[in-house]
């Protein structure tokens, strides 16, 4: 029979979607086709896998050589589909068993001397093989990335002939060293190094404990920053699966992975002159943007009202979706965004309203331009607004404070909070929905007509309605006690709505 069949995998997004390479070997003039919708590093495939598998000592079959890559529909790039086309014609050719191609998937490109080189992207393929079953062999290049899935699942190669000799049982695969799921070091900058803003301190944690988005309000120099790159320190870990799914975007975009850092929750601080492109993702091949490298983390806006209009209102979408989907004219991805935005900006132009010891020099048009610039879809989505004042100099030279918890510590809360809403709801407060948001609160009537009354003196939408009740309870999470929301803990979240 001259007929053999391999199995790869794709890049469309993070679902890696599975690719059947059939390979058949028929009578007439010796040529080579690829077919089953493949771009020209595809295409291109045929000059390579011919002259690595003339230099690994095989026979290139002297017929008529045609390969389909199923399914026909799905667009097909890069060089990932080299080894598997390879072992696809040695196979049909009787030169390697084919009963060993069933169960195991391929993935590499071929130099023309028969070396595996590495391959883009290569992790969500990795998962989705572990999820159906599969082994899958990838080039040793790829180790630091195969080392996530653990061992077993992925075998390693350098070369086809190596991949051959396997197949034909005369040698063993590595396994790429597991990396270390346990003790992970907790690095980055530490809650201990912020002297007093409480109140900022207070919302950070509050952010924290429910998956709270955040607007940081001050003048410069204030330490808006500061607090935003001290927000992932005090997220709970990253359980395996969030950790592989941050590692699968990262794979997707090209960037390096850390086996002793892959657990660290991401942070995003992207500039204010990034396009809406950059931000969401997108290109002729769609890629990531930074929402989506920031998933499971934390995506920081500094100086928010310096962002184009366009670019901030394409975050409108993923805050509620949790992901975004980019449309092409020949495919469409989707790729996760559940992260969490928190924001930075000035209070004016000159950055100065509202400082006791600054004049400013901005008049009501320009700071009502200024904070114009945000508009309100946007603002509606954002939980807590907090105002960052100037901290006196000898307070920065103090000492730590009794109340100047480090990261740790405020960790340790934040963990006990959103098991407190894991016991009670079976859901975290960010996933609630209206009706069971309203049964957790429980609120009694006084309080209830209460939060109506401030509503409806604010001019509050629905959305703002749930938004203040997951503070709400959120608040009530970390404070302890009976567990039940009381007009406190709505005061408090009403005062972070304000802009």
């Amino acid at each position: 029979m001259s007929l053999a069949v391999t199995l790869s995998r794709a890049q469309e997004g993070v679902t890696a979607p599975q690719v059947v390479v059939e390979v058949h070997l028929s009578g007439g003039l010796p040529s080579t086709s690829i077919v089953g919708l493949p771009e020209a590093a595809v295409r291109e495939a045929r000059d390579r896998v011919r002259v690595a598998i003339q230099n690994t000592a095989f026979e290139y079959p002297n017929r008529r050589i045609t390969v389909n890559l199923a399914p026909a529909e799905l667009p097909k790039d890069g060089g990932r589909f080299d080894l598997a086309i390879a072992l696809g014609i040695l196979a049909a050719g009787s030169q390697v068993p084919r009963e060993r191609l069933d169960d195991c998937e391929f993935l590499g490109e071929l130099a023309l001397s028969g070396e595996l080189r590495a391959v883009p992207g290569i992790l969500p393929a990795l998962i989705r093989a572990r999820r159906c079953g599969r082994r899958i062999v990838v080039p040793r290049a790829n180790a630091a990335e195969a080392a996530l899935i653990g061992e077993g699942d992925v075998l390693l190669a350098d070369s086809l002939a190596e991949v051959c000799a396997w197949l034909s049982g005369h040698a063993d695969l590595t396994a790429p060293a597991a990396a270390d799921f346990h003790d992970m070091p907790t690095c980055g900058p530490d809650m201990r190094d912020v002297r007093g803003q409480y109140q900022a301190r207070r919302a950070l944690e509050i952010a924290a404990a429910g998956r709270h988005h955040l607007l940081l309000i001050g003048p410069p120099g204030t330490g808006k920053t500061m607090l935003a790159e001290r927000l992932p320190g005090i997220l709970p870990p990253m359980t395996e699966s969030e950790a592989l799914e941050s590692c699968a975007v990262r794979s997707l975009s090209g960037e390096e992975i850390d086996p002793g850092c892959w657990r660290r929750r991401p942070f995003r601080s992207p500039h204010h002159t990034a396009s809406g492109v950059a931000l969401v993702g997108g290109g002729s091949s769609p890629r990531p943007g930074e929402i989506s490298l920031a998933h499971n983390g934390v995506l920081f806006l500094d100086e928010l009202p310096e962002f184009s209009r366009h670019v901030l209102e394409v975050l409108r979408e993923p805050l509620e979706s949790g992901q975004i989907v980019i449309s092409r004219a020949a495919r469409q991805s989707t790729f996760p965004a559940e992260f969490q935005l928190v924001a930075a900006m000035n209070p004016c132009p000159c950055g100065y309203a509202g400082d006791a010891l600054h004049e400013c020099r901005c008049t009501p048009d320009q700071v009502q331009r200024y904070r114009g610039r945000i508009s309100g879809p946007l603002l509606d989505r954002i939980d807590l607004c907090v105002e960052v004042p100037r901290v006196a100099i000898a307070e920065l030279s103090s000492a730590p404070g009794p109340h100047d918890d480090d990261s740790a510590t405020v960790r340790q809360r934040v963990i006990k909070a959103r098991e407190k809403a894991l016991m009670r709801a079976g859901q975290s407060n960010a996933e609630l929905s209206v009706v069971n948001l309203e049964r957790d609160c429980a609120l009694p009537s006084a309080e209830r007509e209460w939060l109506e009354s401030a509503l409806d003196r604010l001019g509050a939408s629905a959305r703002a309605y749930h938004r203040i009740l997951r503070v709400a309870r959120t608040i009530a999470d970390i404070e302890g006690g009976s567990g039940c929301v009381e007009q406190a803990h709505l005061a408090e979240a009403l005062h972070y709505r304000r802009f």
